[in-house]
Formats: C-alpha cells, structure tokens, sequence
C-alpha cells in the first residue's frame, strides 16, 4: 500500500488529513506542489504555485490545502504534469481537463495565456472518451478510448507529431504510421513522445538526441516511426525518463534504451543506447516499470514482489537494479529521485488489507477474538495466548505449567494498577508504550519482574522525557528501588542540578529515610549542599 506520508510536501498535512486521500500527485522542479483527491471525491491543492500549477484562480502560494471546486466530484482517472510546471488530467467521464505553464500552448486552448484555474480541453476531444493523459516538458497527449492520439504544444523536435516542427495550440490527431491502428498506452519523455499498440507494437517520435526513440540512430523524427528492434517482442508497458526509455513485454522481459548518464538503463555502464537493450535477465519476471520525465531514476517491480532501483539516486549513479526494501515503486521516487516527484498518479487505496502487524494491534483487547481474559482492579483485558507465548518468555513459561484442560479463562492480577497492566499487554501487541512518567514507574516494575529489558529502557526513556521539579525524587525513588542504574544516574543528576526547586516538594521530604541520606551524601559529595 502506497504511503503518501513518503513524500517530504506531505508532512505539512495532519494525520486526519493524510487518512482522507484517495489518490495523490506530486509535482514540480523541486516537487513543491501536491494534488490529492479524497474519499469523498473532494479535490485540494497545496503547495509553491509555480506558473499557476495549483489552478486556485491566483499565484498565491499555501501550505494549507486549498479545495479545487471545479474539479470535485468529477471522479480523475488519469493525471499528467510538465516542467513549467503545468497539469493534465482526465476523468472517468473521459473529459479532459488542463491549467498552470502555458507559454506553448500545452494546455490546448489555443493561447499562451496562464491557466489560473481548471479549463475544460474541448478542442477534437469533445466528442472524445479519454482515458489516459501524458505530459512532456511543454507538451500534451491524450489518449481516446478508441485508440486515437491527440497531441499538442511545444514542437520543437516534432514531439508533437504533426510532421513539423511548429507548436500546435490544439489538441492535433497523431496519424501517419499510428492511422488505423489502436493505441492502448502512451507516455512522454521531456521532449519526445511514445506509444503502445493494442498488438505490441510500439512507436516513437519527436527528439531522439540520446537515442531515447530506440530507432537505433539519433535522429529525430517529426511523425512516429516503429522501433522495429522489437519486433519479436510484445509490449505491454512503457515508461520515460528525462531521456530514457523502458518497454514491458507480456513475457516479463524488461528493455531499457536512451540517455545512460547516471546508469539510468541499469546495463553496468553509462553508455547511452540507441536500440532497445535487455536487462536484468537474470532476476525474476518483471511485473511493472517506473519512470518520470523529470527525473533520471528507473525503478521496476518482479513477481515475487521485489522492488530495484537504478539511475540517479539521491545523487548516486547507480549503474545496475539495486534490490531494496520497497514493496512498490512509487517509495523509489519518493525516497531517491530528484526532484521526489511521483511517476504515476499515486492510489492510495485502503481497503480491507492490513498488515501483520496492523492486524495484531486492531485484535489487542478484543472480545471477539480473544482466548484469555486478565482480570486488574475489577476490569477485563482480552488478550490471545498465542500471541502472549510468542511474545514473552514469562507467558510461556506460565502457560507450559498448565495442562490444557486446567487453563483458566481469566488470571487475576492483583499486584500491578489497571493502567499499567494494559500498557504492557498492549506493548506486546504494538511495541509502542504510551504511559505518563508517573504511570511508567509501575511498568518498570513490571518489565523489571518479567526481565523485559527492552520494556525497561522504554520505560526509562519516557520517564526521562516527563521528568519534572515536582516528580523528581519520585522518580529517583523509582529508579534505585528496580535497579535502573542509567535512570538513577539521570534522576540523580536533574535533582542536582535543580536542588532548590527540588527540596521544596514534598516528594523531598517524603522519601524513605535511608534514600534520603544517601542522596544527601552523595549530592555533598558533588558540592551541591557547601552554600
């Protein structure tokens, strides 16, 4: 599942926030601007506002989510960006809507003008469903559920399509080689523009300076031209990057082709390549590939669900697919690419799936599931004797002194308070303790008397983050009467260092006697008590 919280742009949403997406873009230079749909099909925006990329209707940039009207409720299905930067998408409805950059005509309404908001792409797609959207740097394509292409923008080394190197203000239909046949997949590099066919085919046109066009020269072509090195093969995804090509066939062969700076074709060097090439032959079949025409990282996922990366990776050339510990590609350009942009309109979707350890924190204190019940100061805690054995060795040695048929149903404990009981039950379902300091007191005690040891020095950490003037000697008490050497020494030390606030509490003069002088004795000792 895809964990949007990855990206730096999302941590200035709160957490009910982030729990409200559905689907997620980032976008930009610097991958400083964010689109996200919610649940509940509502549309907001946040983020630098380059070129009026977040369609508010202003150049105002915001670190507060601001809702996009216009677009709620239309149910995106695809979405696109360029580098100026501006935004593409189409709905599920097959409309097409576009806003932000708009110097060459990327938008499709015929002007340069800024989009300062959401404007409805009518030209030769009114009529037309489109499904899927891609953007270049500065230029469009839209692809219809008939198969047809539609291109426009920026035309400077025939990106387009059109057979010259003009910009086209409105969407144009790609035709020459591409006329009559289906197209079932498109996707755009910075400058130039592929497609796949619904027989596997594939086709490329427009710059073709690095070979990225897999025609095997470096020309550039003004109308798509079939790369015909693969032939033999049937493609089922392609993908760009700044300059660089990967195709995937229906066999789970990967080939990669194009500029090879930063090792971005994961062939083991950094020469660039003008014909389709495979790669990672010797690892599983591959399942799905991932690029983004802002960026110069690759990434693909196999069938047993092993995530590599390769390319420029935080500043790395990694020359040949790195094995990570990802579950899904989108975490590479989340965590290595520059800028950390997402590759594909990001699905967050929730659903029923839980991790295991989700599943064991959902179940923890549940009536419905649980086989034992602990008994503390009059209430119930639902807990599973499975989980208990597994976790800790007291439980298990417990439950071993039992014949199954002499188990009970519920075990009284009458030497521990309620809170701090359930915390360390709980603890052995999230390995998380959230306790006040004072509370945490009891909880060293207990993982002291189970031999917890890492329960123990949680324990420690929070009550050395909650120590106060007023519960000071409380605490030191603490420390010495369950062998906390290193909290001792803490305490020790705050009491110290506070002393004239410290003996005026009452916990002061409370504690036990011989505490009381040794503390005194050793404090002396420290100079603490010569004025």
């Amino acid at each position: 599942m895809v964990d949007v919280g990855k990206w730096p742009i999302f941590t200035l949403l709160s957490p009910q926030e982030i729990a409200s997406i559905r689907k997620a873009c980032v976008f930009g230079t610097s991958a400083n601007e964010a689109i996200y749909v919610t649940h509940n099909d509502e549309v907001f925006v946040f983020g630098l506002n380059c070129s009026n990329c977040l369609g508010t209707g202003d150049n105002q940039s915001t670190i507060v989510p601001k809702k996009l009207e216009a677009l709620c409720g239309k149910k995106i299905k695809s979405l696109s960006y360029g580098s100026g930067p501006h935004v593409l998408l189409s709905t599920e409805d097959g409309v097409v809507y576009a806003w932000g950059h708009n110097g060459y005509s990327q938008l499709g309404n015929g002007t340069t003008n800024q989009g300062i908001a959401p404007i409805q792409v009518c030209t030769n797609l009114l009529i037309k469903q489109v499904i899927e959207v891609a953007c270049g740097s500065h230029h469009s394509m839209a692809l219809a559920a008939d198969g047809e292409v539609y291109a426009w923008g920026y035309n400077n080394c025939g990106q387009v399509g059109s057979g010259s190197t003009a910009n086209q203000p409105t969407p144009r239909k790609v035709t020459n080689c591409l006329h009559i046949k289906r197209v079932v997949s498109i996707a755009c590099g910075q400058t130039s523009s592929m497609a796949v066919l619904d027989n596997g085919e594939v086709y490329g046109w427009g710059y073709n300076g690095n070979g990225q066009l897999g025609l095997g020269n470096n020309g550039n072509q003004l109308t798509p031209c079939r790369v015909a090195a693969l032939h033999s093969v049937c493609v089922l995804q392609i993908v760009c990057g700044y300059a660089h090509t990967l195709a995937l066939t229906d066999e789970g062969l990967l080939y990669a082709w194009g500029a090879n700076t930063y090792g971005q074709l994961g062939t083991g060097n950094k020469s660039n390549l003008l014909s389709p090439a495979q790669i990672m032959v010797e690892k599983e079949r591959v399942v799905e590939i991932a690029a983004c025409h802002s960026a110069h990282t690759s990434a693909a996922k196999t069938q047993g669900g092993h995530v590599y990366m390769w390319g420029q990776c935080r500043g790395q050339s990694v020359i040949l697919p790195h094995l990570t510990h990802f579950s899904c590609t989108d975490d590479v350009f989340a965590c290595f690419a520059t800028p950390a942009v997402t590759w594909r309109l990001l699905s967050v979707e929730h659903e029923d799936f839980l991790t295991v350890a989700e599943s064991l924190k959902k179940e923890f204190d549940s009536p419905d599931t649980a086989d034992l019940k602990f008994r503390v100061d009059g209430k119930y805690i639902y807990v599973h004797k499975a989980v208990l054995k597994i976790r800790c060795e007291h439980f298990r040695t417990m439950f071993q002194s039992y014949w199954n048929e002499d188990m009970k149903e519920v075990i009284e404990i009458d030497q521990f308070s309620y809170p701090v009981y359930r915390a360390f039950l709980q603890y052995l379902y999230t390995d998380t303790v959230d306790l006040p300091p004072e509370d945490a007191i009891g909880l060293l005690d207990l993982a002291t008397s189970y031999c917890e040891n890492r329960l123990k020095k949680l324990c420690q950490h929070i009550i050395k983050r909650g120590i106060t003037v007023e519960n000071a000697f409380s605490l030191l008490s603490a420390a010495v009467r369950y062998d906390a050497e290193d909290l001792e020494e803490f305490c020790f030390k705050f009491c110290v260092n506070h002393l004239t606030e410290v003996t005026q509490t009452a916990a002061f003069w409370q504690m036990d006697g011989p505490l009381l002088k040794e503390f005194i004795a050793k404090a002396s000792k420290c100079g603490a008590f010569k004025n």
